[in-house]
């Protein structure tokens, strides 16, 4: 059978254009390659960003174990010091103001006899008790010359007095029997007793009936 004209174009112009497809196309990866790709990036990509992060928290270390690379790394030693000199300035002295309410030395104990001549004055409300405001000329307690003003009473006899309401502790002097009457006051503030850093309930409750 004889092909025509037009048919050998046709078969002519086919061909040509299969080959052009052929020679133009992108080859296709494989899975397997474009996984392999991905990781290599990937570790590329980490390595980048462990340089590009910020420095690591400065950290102490001993000097002796200093290494170029720490010095690199921004890592620092401190030394002993410094250290000092930090704990220095973190203000773990105990403020010049500070009197141990636990502190058997700071309380003093008297007998005084009726009338006293105590003026006594109520701390806050938030503390409660009483304290010595005045002492009146002729008085036991001035002639006594123990008690201070200031003092903060804390117990009348074997009676813990210590924040209670003005009234209350008074009146425990008042009814009193005893004579003398022993006071037990402590020598310091209302904030150094009944403050942060004052007495326990514990504490005075052990301390009171030992001093008798």
């Amino acid at each position: 059978m004889r092909l025509t004209t037009s048919t050998s174009l046709a078969v002519a112009a086919l061909s040509l254009s299969s080959s052009s497809t052929n020679a133009f196309s992108t080859p296709k990866l494989s899975k397997s390659s474009s996984t392999t790709t991905e990781l290599q990036m990937g570790l590329f990509d980490g390595v980048k960003n462990a340089f590009s992060q910020p420095p690591l928290e400065r950290s102490n270390l001993d000097s002796e174990r200093e290494t170029p690379i720490d010095r690199w790394m921004g890592w620092s030693v401190t030394k002993d010091e410094e250290t000092k000199n930090e704990v220095a300035k973190s203000g773990s002295k105990a403020p010049a103001n500070f009197v141990d309410s636990m502190d058997a030395t700071n309380y003093i104990e008297v007998s005084l006899s009726k009338p006293m001549g105590i003026v006594f004055e109520e701390n806050d409300e938030e503390t409660g008790g009483i304290f010595v405001q005045a002492l009146t000329d002729g008085g036991s307690a001035a002639v006594n010359g123990n008690i201070k003003i200031g003092d903060q009473l804390v117990s009348v006899g074997q009676s813990k007095v210590s924040g209670m309401a003005f009234d209350v502790a008074l009146g425990t002097i008042v009814d009193s029997v005893a004579d003398p009457v022993s006071l037990l006051i402590f020598r310091g503030t209302a904030d150094q007793f009944y403050g942060p850093t004052g007495a326990s309930q514990e504490w005075l409750n052990e301390f009171i009936p030992s001093k008798k």
